[in-house]
């Protein structure tokens, strides 16, 4: 009887609702996004947008990785709901399993860096194998990985109700740190961001920063700055459990376009106070971020899922149902073609298709830089549509 039960408790219409396709396509915009300005042909020439702001302020890269973390948030509610969010020996598990996989990938993809430069640089294997002095420890997927864990872990804790205590505290508690430091909105070694993660993870171990010439251990997926991102995936969690709270569909529209306003609204305002800074994840970034994902899901929801325009779409569905693993993927196929050299001119893949193919054939460096991002994602999604017709899911 208790299996039937079970059975009953989940019928394949409530199945359905948890799937939109909209958040798919989020989802794979934003791992396109990440893929493409992660892999210029040259990092001396890009387009503006399409790198991030040198301090104060946002471009349309700065909007990838944030967008993700709302996603994600989303995503752990509609996880968690399975579980009628109550703690568990084996849901607390799979948490803290998923959390150290995720984490150990971007240590992994931080060695395997070191690796290939370093066998391209004349070391032997064993020298540049040898290279956990000086590895980042840090970066885009340890900071996924802390986010998702911590996030899961204070959704099990508190009730539903109590999120948005839990995410303003989080918020006003970090930009009360930034704001007592002298140098806590400046980039210097002396900014107390910086100096937790010199003092803790050590120099060696951190993201090299330059801005207007002046290089710096400063990294911006820093271990005080992930105190920001948690709330992050809080906010995402929380918009998530509005939006599902009601069946209609316009209705979610209506509130994710709703929250997205009221947290652009506070962000841009407290901005004269706090600037929205990607590399210091301040509460206003946080917080307008999160406005602009929500705006943007919202709008997704009324072009695909309630007008029907879901051709256009189809490229980024292959991204959105496997999105780590084609991220990491770009990360991997990144390094080996920026990295393994060939021929008298000992170039690099990605420097032989970009200087000697694309940049004659185009006439402009930047252009080639571009086109170079475009194709290398052509190659990414070839494989993510392949995996996609088989309809096999990578879950990381």
């Amino acid at each position: 009887m208790a299996e039937v039960t079970v059975k009953h408790q989940l019928p394949p219409v409530k199945k359905q609702s948890q799937r939109m396709l909209a958040l798919d396509i989020l989802r794979g915009i934003t791992i396109a996004g990440m893929i493409l300005v992660n892999n210029p042909g040259s990092w001396s020439y890009m387009y503006r947008p399409l790198g991030h702001a040198p301090w104060n302020g946002l471009t349309p890269t700065d909007l990838i990785f944030p967008f993700f973390m709302f996603i994600m948030g989303i995503s752990t509610f509609i996880s968690m709901r399975k579980f009628e969010f109550k703690m568990s020996g084996s849901l607390l598990y799979k948490i803290i399993k998923r959390t150290i996989v995720i984490f150990a990938i971007g240590l992994g993809i931080a060695w395997f860096s070191k690796l290939c430069y370093g066998i391209a640089g004349g070391k032997s294997f064993l020298e540049a194998a040898d290279s956990f002095d000086t590895i980042r420890i840090l970066g885009v997927m340890p900071r996924l990985a802390l986010c998702y864990g911590a996030a899961s872990i204070i959704v099990l804790l508190l009730r539903c109700k109590h999120i948005l205590w839990a995410v303003a505290t989080l918020l006003v508690g970090y930009g009360i740190i930034l704001l007592v430091d002298e140098y806590g909105l400046e980039f210097s070694n002396q900014n107390i961001v910086a100096v937790i993660d010199q003092t803790i993870l050590g120099v060696d171990h951190m993201y090299k920063d330059t801005i207007d010439g002046v290089k710096l251990a400063f990294d911006p997926e820093g271990l005080l700055s992930t105190i920001p991102s948690i709330a992050h995936v809080l906010i995402g969690f929380w918009a998530g459990m509005k939006m599902m709270e009601v069946k209609d569909i316009n209705m979610r529209v209506n509130r994710l376009f709703i929250i997205g306003a009221i947290l652009m609204i506070i962000g841009f305002l407290f901005d004269y106070s706090i600037p929205i800074n990607k590399k210091l994840w301040t509460p206003t970034y946080a917080v307008v971020t999160c406005g602009l994902a929500s705006t943007f899901l919202a709008l997704l929801i009324w072009i695909i899922d309630i007008k029907g325009y879901k051709k256009w779409c189809r490229f980024f569905e292959a991204f959105g149902i496997n999105p780590l693993f084609l991220y990491v993927l770009g990360g991997v196929l990144g390094i080996i073609f920026g990295s393994f050299k060939f021929g008298v001119a000992e170039l690099s893949i990605k420097g032989y298709v970009y200087s000697k193919f694309l940049v004659p054939m185009l006439g402009d460096e930047t252009l080639a830089s571009c086109v170079y991002a475009l194709l290398f994602i052509a190659l990414c999604w070839s494989i993510g549509y392949i995996l996609y017709k088989k309809k096999i899911y990578i879950k990381i």
